[in-house]
């Protein structure tokens, strides 16, 4: 009884040091104040509240954050550039939106990499990874489907389905990332669910397609439609590829399934 007590005495202090951390990281964003307080530093913390702290608390803005926002800046700019194709109907613009997302996966490589570099950690770094990620992986490539020609009433459902099984399976894995099991690292052996960045094989999907003409304007997708209900090209349409953006949906929110991590 007295081992049991000890540790949930040990686990009740650990969680208070952490919780004294996030405290002082949120007062620094407080009292700091000017415009661009963003990216001033705090105050760290000591050394035994670095090595108790198991969540990212200590720093109001770090390099790796920086890079975490190009990625943004890439799904953002490929947002544009599909709505801008949309207008003037110039393939550039096309190839431009199907590339970016691209740029995105790379600056989502290089800010895990620079803040194990860096041994640095902030409170804002996994909130922002989620955000950039939903853009450039999200919303990116869904608009980037009903670009090339995915404009059915279903076919806009499941998309919109698409991007919402993301946020879903962001926020889930921000708020259970410690309970999935680490190697001696202390890196996670493995994702509940596919990651989002995965959806990068569905736009290379739709790059090939746009490179055979395989797109509304020319071809037209491949498979073509089928109706679900009521009169061909009415609203019971839906494209068979849709269902594959529906397929990957849910394995973005599966918990059962287990993709190890490289």
């Amino acid at each position: 009884m007295s081992q049991r007590k000890t540790s949930k005495t040990a686990s009740s202090n650990g969680r208070t040091v952490i919780d004294e951390a996030k405290m002082s990281a949120l007062q620094q964003y407080r009292d700091t104040e000017g415009h661009f307080s963003l990216v001033r530093y705090a105050r760290l913390p000591s050394a035994e509240t670095i090595s108790l702290c198991s969540t990212p608390c200590f720093r109001n803005f770090r390099l790796a954050d920086l890079v975490t926002i190009m990625n943004g800046v890439c799904g953002s700019l490929s947002v544009l550039m599909s709505a801008k194709y949309l207008v003037s109907n110039d393939p550039d613009y096309l190839w431009s939106a199907l590339l970016l997302p691209v740029g995105g996966l790379m600056f989502d490589f290089m800010d895990g990499k620079i803040a194990r570099w860096r041994k640095e950690s902030s409170m804002l770094g996994q909130e922002l990874d989620s955000l950039a990620d939903l853009i450039s992986f999200g919303v990116a490539p869904a608009l980037l489907a009903f670009v090339v020609g995915l404009r059915t009433y279903l076919d806009q459902v499941v998309l919109t389905a698409f991007i919402c099984c993301g946020i879903a399976r962001l926020a889930r894995f921000n708020a259970t990332v410690a309970l999935v099991p680490k190697d001696t690292t202390g890196k996670s052996k493995y994702f509940e669910g596919l990651p989002i960045p995965s959806s990068l094989a569905l736009v290379s999907a739709l790059m090939y397609w746009t490179k055979m003409g395989w797109i509304e304007g020319q071809e037209g997708l491949p498979f073509g439609t089928v109706t679900l209900w009521g009169k061909q090209g009415g609203d019971g349409d839906i494209h068979l590829v849709t269902f594959v953006f529906g397929a990957w949906a849910a394995a973005m929110i599966s918990k059962t399934l287990h993709v190890p991590k490289l």
